[in-house]
């Protein structure tokens, strides 16, 4: 899947990955796509939740070796 932002936050703990998830997405316009990657476990639960209460859209999750990736796309 193409994203127009990668944020890399592999080793962070929660609620870093989430942190650094709205300063990327906040450096994106409506319909874009952003990639967030992620270590720690936790953050498979906290993003979902992230992304239900801001109205962006999960377009898809992975889990590949214990590295999470999220594909969202920003909010109209």
């Amino acid at each position: 899947m193409k994203a127009d932002l990668t944020v890399d936050a592999k080793g962070l703990s929660c609620p870093m990955p989430i942190v650094r998830a709205k300063k990327g997405i906040d450096q994106l316009n409506a319909g874009e796509v952003m990639e967030l990657i992620t270590t720690d476990p936790g953050s498979v639960k906290d993003f979902q939740g992230w992304v239900k209460q801001t109205n962006h859209e999960l377009l898809e999750h992975r889990e590949e070796g214990g590295v999470y990736t999220f594909y969202v796309k920003k909010a109209e």
